[in-house]
């Protein structure tokens, strides 16, 4: 069903509209279907989305789909050869646990490996619905181990691993790092790298979702919905989740030290920024949201004892999107524990600027000089 409303709509009135508009276009298309029973609304997206095929063009790398422990990976290799052990990156695609995929990210890849000359492995973790989280972490986690336990068999300098995700893939990320930190058994990764990542559900009032809750990509409303849904939680908690009534008092000043918007430079509030009212506190929405408060969904609220041991860090962020601040207060946080960070903000940029690199004219060069860092930062390592 899916497959044919795509197949009209791209035949249809929308076939010569703009990408931004036909993304919209679809965005809301899809919420119309589900609510009349013919397509669910992830299923619609997911179908646009892998509707768009990857340049062919791989005379650089060599590509091959692999299972890491069952978990699908597609490694690129560079063919120009080297000199000694390359660098491994592990890349967590976004997609709110819901969309994304290996192909989806197949360009970002080819990007990463060709011009940092490095091993890349695009993890294709299960989605949710069907894969219920914390599925998506848990595949990441399989692969991460498995990979780091066989990186020689991949000319791979296992001391050289770096982690990467944007968006939720960032939260993945994050999350894997975090739990490595523990992990005796295994080298430890050289660094990681969160491409405007989503690390809290603690505070949807912060500047930049106050600045930009209706700049696209990524709406604020429409960030708690696809939460919500990854977590396979019931909608109606949205405008209690949006005003903070999740949160008890003993964790809002737990967290305080950690989210407060003092934490955030005064030159991300000239667009304009309230402080919020305090909400009134319900019991019953925390017990039900509680899943929002785990690390493997909110990486920020990691305790200081894990994040002192996390490795060096690349951070990106958009002045235009709403996690901008989530990204700001973990570099904070990296920093205050000791963590090296370098940081790149776009200033024109926007929730996912990178995922039209490589499409010729219609990739965004605000996209195109992010990668150009986050390749220097990786060939560095």
């Amino acid at each position: 069903q899916c497959r044919l409303a795509l197949k009209l709509i791209l035949n249809g009135p929308f076939k010569k509209c703009g990408l931004g508009n036909l993304t919209f276009f679809f965005w809301n298309l899809s919420k119309i279907l589900e609510k009349l029973g013919i397509c669910k609304e992830v299923y619609l997206i997911r179908t646009f989305l892998y509707g768009i095929p990857p340049w062919k063009d791989n005379a650089n790398l060599f590509i091959e789909d692999l299972k890491f422990a069952k978990v699908s990976v597609r490694v690129y290799h560079p063919k120009v050869p080297s000199a000694g052990r390359r660098r491994g990156v592990l890349y967590l695609h976004g997609g709110v646990g819901q969309i994304g995929s290996i192909g989806m990210y197949e360009r970002v890849c080819r990007f990463i490996a060709r011009r940092s000359n490095s091993v890349v492995v695009c993890v294709g973790y299960r989605l949710a619905p069907e894969h219920p989280y914390p599925t998506q972490f848990l595949d990441c986690l399989t692969a991460t181990v498995h990979f780091m336990t066989t990186a020689e068999d991949y000319g791979v300098d296992p001391t050289r691993i770096i982690i990467c995700g944007d968006s939720s893939g960032g939260t993945l990320a994050a999350a894997v790092c975090q739990t490595l930190v523990s992990r005796t058994d295994l080298p430890k990764a050289r660094a990681q790298i969160l491409l405007y990542p989503f690390l809290q559900a603690v505070d949807f009032n912060l500047p930049s979702y106050q600045q930009n809750g209706s700049v696209p990509l990524l709406l604020k409303k429409r960030t708690i919905t696809l939460g919500m849904q990854y977590l396979n939680q019931d909608l109606s908690l949205m405008k209690g989740i949006l005003e903070g009534s999740h949160v008890p008092e003993d964790l809002k000043l737990k967290f305080s030290k950690w989210l407060s918007p003092d934490n955030i430079p005064m030159e991300f509030k000239i667009r304009g920024y309230k402080p919020s009212a305090s909400a009134t506190y319900s019991e019953e929405l925390y017990t039900l949201a509680k899943p929002v408060f785990e690390t493997t969904f909110s990486p920020l609220l990691a305790e200081d004892a894990i994040v002192r041991q996390l490795p060096e860090t690349f951070i990106l962020t958009c002045e235009y999107d709403v996690v901008r601040d989530d990204g700001l207060l973990y570099k904070k946080r990296l920093e205050d524990n000791g963590i090296p960070v370098t940081w790149y903000h776009l200033e024109d940029g926007f929730h996912g600027a990178l995922f039209l690199i490589d499409y010729g004219y219609i990739s965004f060069p605000c996209g195109k000089r992010a990668m150009k860092n986050v390749v220097n930062f990786i060939k560095d390592l």
